[in-house]
């Protein structure tokens, strides 16, 4: 056996042991994918993915093979994530209103492979997923122009389900009228109370009457097919694509930087891993205090204390109990370290109730 053969040979019996690794690393990625397909994660993660090149490049001794095996890596990684791609593929995910709303398009943007389902509001959304009939909802916490979204911050605040990812959309509205109809005609304008407020410079100014509807894409399902020409519709261009409907004006929000918060719901909590944490954190609570004075101050001092930089604080009436609030709360900082625990730890022994919501990057 010359030396062709020998190294032939050799290269032969290294891919075996490497095909038998593969199928334990595929079955690896299978667990990685439920796990992310129950959290509502994405696939790809960039900063896991540098992580793990970095690491495992120190392996490799020789310098002018480490280049080549980067790429090894790359492409490995690239196979997995296909494979996770093709489990994932079957999640549901639940949203409200119709093909064209709002949340559908930032569902679409973050999972472009899986099945959504509507749902005519966002309680019946919220059920959806705590009853098992979809993996995870989206649902509309905050608009940069018009604030936040109390409904939603009320069932998290009252239900089950966590945030594990936030899902940041800007958010373009326009006047949706039907063929027939010209924008000299229009003396309604149809949308999401939402939709109606970050537009309410435009219809201010020409005097439109507004009705509110439960949503932008079902407000414009209703102009097309229930309306007269006198009626428009605020919302999206492929709501208008759907219903035959035409852009009669664009861009008519009046913040032109008008951006919506959506948060990725599930029925399980994601803690992220120490490898996974990139300064980026953030995490989401509600609490209730005490009914006397200075019960609030304490609270929030002992968030300060800890070092956890509030970004979002709200009060909400709590509907079961006249006159009495809860606070919903964003703050920056990883929840899950040692410092988060004390924190909680420290605000349960003054509150009369405290609840993570949810962690996400």
């Amino acid at each position: 056996m010359n030396e062709l053969e020998k190294n032939r040979r050799k290269i032969e019996e290294i891919d075996l042991e490497m095909a038998k690794l593969f199928e334990s690393r595929m079955q690896a990625v299978l667990g990685v994918a439920e796990y992310k397909r129950i959290h509502g994660l994405q696939v790809f993660d960039k900063s896991r993915e540098e992580f793990l090149i970095s690491k495992n490049s120190q392996n490799i001794s020789d310098p002018t093979l480490k280049e080549y095996y980067v790429k090894f890596i790359k492409d490995l990684m690239e196979t997995s994530k296909s494979y996770q791609n093709r489990i994932i593929n079957g999640v549901k995910i639940a949203y409200s209103g119709e093909e064209g709303a709002f949340a559908h398009l930032a569902g679409l943007k973050a999972y472009p492979q899986a099945e959504f389902i509507a749902y005519k509001d966002f309680g019946a959304v919220y059920n959806a997923v705590e009853n098992g009939d979809c993996d995870l909802a989206i649902l509309p916490i905050e608009n940069s122009y018009a604030g936040d979204v109390g409904a939603v911050m009320d069932l998290m605040f009252s239900g089950s389900l966590f945030v594990n990812k936030v899902i940041e959309m800007q958010i373009s509205h326009n006047l949706l009228i039907k063929e027939t109809s010209s924008i000299e005609k229009i003396k309604y304008v149809v949308s999401h109370p939402q939709a109606l407020e970050q537009c309410e410079e435009f219809i201010s100014s020409r005097g439109y009457e507004k009705i509110s509807y439960s949503n932008t894409a079902l407000a414009g399902k209703y102009v097309a097919m229930e309306c007269d020409d006198s009626y428009a519709a605020i919302g999206s261009i492929e709501t208008a694509k759907k219903y035959g409907l035409k852009v009669a004006q664009s861009g008519i929000n009046s913040s032109k930087v008008n951006t919506t918060r959506f948060a990725v719901l599930s029925r399980s909590k994601h803690t992220a891993l120490e490898e996974e944490k990139n300064g980026n954190e953030h995490f989401i609570m509600a609490f209730t205090t005490q009914n006397q004075a200075g019960a609030l101050a304490n609270a929030l001092n002992i968030i300060g204390v800890h070092n956890f930089n509030m970004r979002t604080l709200r009060s909400r009436p709590m509907k079961e109990l006249l006159w009495n609030y809860y606070f919903y709360v964003e703050a920056e900082g990883n929840i899950s370290s040692e410092n988060g625990r004390e924190m909680l730890q420290e605000l349960s022994a003054i509150c009369a109730r405290v609840k993570l919501i949810g962690t996400y990057n």
